[in-house]
């Protein structure tokens, strides 16, 4: 009874999930934990919140977690080549550093990018265990970043008996993977451990380029829960990753985009200590808790650094949950100081730090059977542009419980100024941050049990002083532009956003499961009615699974992308592609199961960011154990 308490209290106060009692965090998605900060029935949530289970993750056998949410309505993606390469992630049109991406309760920014946000390319499946993706404007609960969306990454839970499960693939361009996760309990502790390797030669991140981009990895995970009374318990985590790839870039004399031999490394580490207390019989949860990122950069070409970086975050932050039947409120505060250092060829290092502090409430009220009320607020104070108050409504209802599904949520958000742009030599103190409002209405209809479900959203969102890099004219005199020959990063850009999002669940028989969403984003520059960067308008997926009656596993993902343009003055077009990706799966035994796919069936050719490559067709096989 102890740790179904204190799990059910960390579930509802952290941002991601540990074990209860019965060994497993919610496997379904009809229990989401992001959207507000604490475990809620997903009908009684009014944001747009899209959950992969572990069993949808186990059967669609990706390597990267990008490859994974790229069937997430509203969610678009640009990468500068293969695994490895920088990737980002896009939601209804946002920037990728205008997203909150958390591991296991920890922000995975980094403060030494130029944006401060989080570069996907690193991020293999490994032992991910569910992910969980909130659209729309979250910054009274997740602070800064939160414009386009939270994305919400929980790795292997501990359990209460031994558990081991693993796997090992190999296939194309000499790629091989292996990964496994332990979990048990060793007397008041509940565990879980895990650890990956993954390894490829890559391709050309260069589309005209012979040479491949080969790229390695290793990683690490762990949890432990620690009973002390009957009230208390001990929270652990932590995650570490280790990859090096093979770059290409713009070599003399010529400095044209060419094969290069140079090599980027990227190290991230995240830590989290909690101690969480259940009190008034489990109606008052707390947490109080230290969280510590660091992510080290470095590149390398012909033997000399390039380019070396570090970043910092360390969090303090509290927690408390008060439930009282109808009526539940979340509250906190926080306060975190984040840090760089950054040098280039050998030059003297740059660094700066800054502190925000915040404080946070939200209320959710039952006042009729089927309606559920949700306000918060949020005031975030930071050292250099100052105070930031952020607000958030929503409301659900449904009229015949939970068969329909009636949504309207408004949301704002705001994003600090990175490190970069504050203090560096093309910084500027005086910007202010990036500001957005955001709403949406939405209608979810169940069409018969698990047979089918259709959803429809409707979402608009308007950015203010979004933050770029302005060029500055010769001899300037006045303002941020003295002294600086090259530019400056400045507040001159206004955004919007709006679009539809359609999804269908089908389940006509047992065996077969069909998923489907098409999105349409129309995100533009307000000033210029251009459309913004890599932003394609309409994209479209369906994943099908079956089970066969002899213990054949078969699957399908098929997804289509738009246009889009690779530049601001949309004079460079991208072309839009379709990706079939093809897989199975077969038990040999109760604890044995080999698995195989091909990805990207048909050879399309295409690109996410003009002149860099993508994958080609590819085939893999592997096999997976349960001890």
């Amino acid at each position: 009874m102890l740790l179904v308490t204190l799990a059910l209290a960390a579930q509802a106060q952290a941002p991601l999930s540990t074990a209860d009692n019965n060994t497993d965090q919610p496997r379904g998605a009809d229990v989401v934990v992001t959207a507000n900060r604490t475990e809620r029935p997903i009908e009684e949530v009014a944001q747009s919140v899209t959950v992969i289970t572990s069993d949808e993750i186990r059967d669609r056998q990706a390597q990267t977690v990008v490859d994974l949410l790229r069937t997430v309505p509203g969610v678009t993606l640009t990468r500068n080549g293969g695994p490895g390469s920088v990737a980002g992630l896009n939601i209804r049109g946002a920037e990728n550093d205008q997203n909150v991406v958390l591991i296991d309760g920890v922000k995975l920014n980094d403060p030494s990018a130029v944006g401060g946000g989080f570069n996907f390319a690193t991020l293999l499946v490994n032992n991910i265990d569910r992910i969980e993706v909130v659209r729309g404007s979250q910054s009274v609960i997740w602070g800064s970043q939160a414009i386009g969306g939270v994305v919400n990454l929980l790795t292997a839970p501990p359990t209460d008996d031994l558990r081991v499960n693993a796997r090992g693939e190999y296939g194309w361009r000499d790629t091989a993977q292996a990964v496994a996760n332990v979990s048990g309990r060793v007397g008041p502790a509940a565990l879980s451990a895990g650890a990956g390797y993954f390894r490829t030669d890559g391709f050309s991140a260069f589309a005209g380029g012979a040479e491949r981009d080969g790229y390695q990895n290793v990683g690490a995970n762990a949890k432990a829960l620690i009973g002390l009374s009957d009230a208390v318990a001990i929270d652990l985590r932590g995650f570490y990753s280790d990859g090096e790839t093979e770059i290409d870039g713009f070599p003399a004399p010529l400095f044209a985009f060419a094969d290069t031999a140079e090599t980027g490394r990227t190290r991230e580490l995240t830590g989290y200590a909690g101690l969480n207390a259940a009190l008034l019989d489990g109606r008052f949860r707390n947490r109080v808790a230290f969280a510590y990122t660091r992510t080290d950069r470095e590149n390398e070409d012909a033997g000399a650094t390039t380019f070396d970086a570090q970043g910092e975050n360390e969090r303090f932050e509290y927690q408390g949950v008060l439930d009282l039947g109808r009526v539940d409120a979340v509250f906190g505060a926080e306060t975190e100081r984040s840090s760089y250092r950054a040098a280039s060829y050998g030059g003297p290092p740059a660094g700066a730090d800054v502190r925000i502090t915040s404080v946070y409430g939200e209320l959710t009220l039952q006042p009729v059977a089927g309606l559920t009320l949700t306000g918060g607020v949020r005031h975030d104070d930071h050292q250099t542009f100052g105070g930031e108050t952020t607000v958030a409504a929503s409301s659900v209802f449904s009229p015949n419980g939970g068969a329909t599904r009636l949504r309207a949520s408004y949301g704002e958000g705001f994003k600090a100024p990175s490190l970069f742009q504050l203090y560096s030599d093309f910084g500027d103190r005086g910007l202010q941050p990036e500001r957005s409002e955001s709403w949406e209405v939405g209608v979810a209809q169940n069409l018969g049990g698990e047979a089918a479900e259709l959803s429809a959203t409707y979402f608009h969102r308007d950015i203010d002083n979004q933050i770029d890099f302005a060029f500055c004219p010769p001899a300037a005199t006045s303002g941020p532009c003295v002294n600086r020959p090259f530019g400056v990063y400045a507040n001159t850009r206004l955004t919007r956003a709006e679009g539809v999002e359609l999804t269908l669940a089908l389940r006509p028989v047992e065996r077969l499961r069909l998923l489907g969403q098409y999105s349409f984003i129309d995100a533009v520059n307000r000033d210029t009615g251009g459309r913004l960067a890599r932003r394609p308008r309409e994209t479209f997926s369906v994943v099908a699974d079956y089970e066969f009656p002899w213990g054949l596993q078969a699957g399908a993902t098929l997804s289509a992308v738009g246009d889009s343009f690779d530049d601001a003055a949309n004079a460079t077009r991208l072309d839009g592609y379709v990706l079939a990706d093809l897989r199975a799966a077969v038990a040999l035994t109760d604890r044995v199961e080999l698995y195989g796919r091909v990805e990207n069936l048909f050879d399309e050719e295409y690109q996410t960011v003009f002149r860099y490559g993508a994958a080609s067709r590819a085939a893999y096989g592997g096999v997976r154990l349960r001890l």
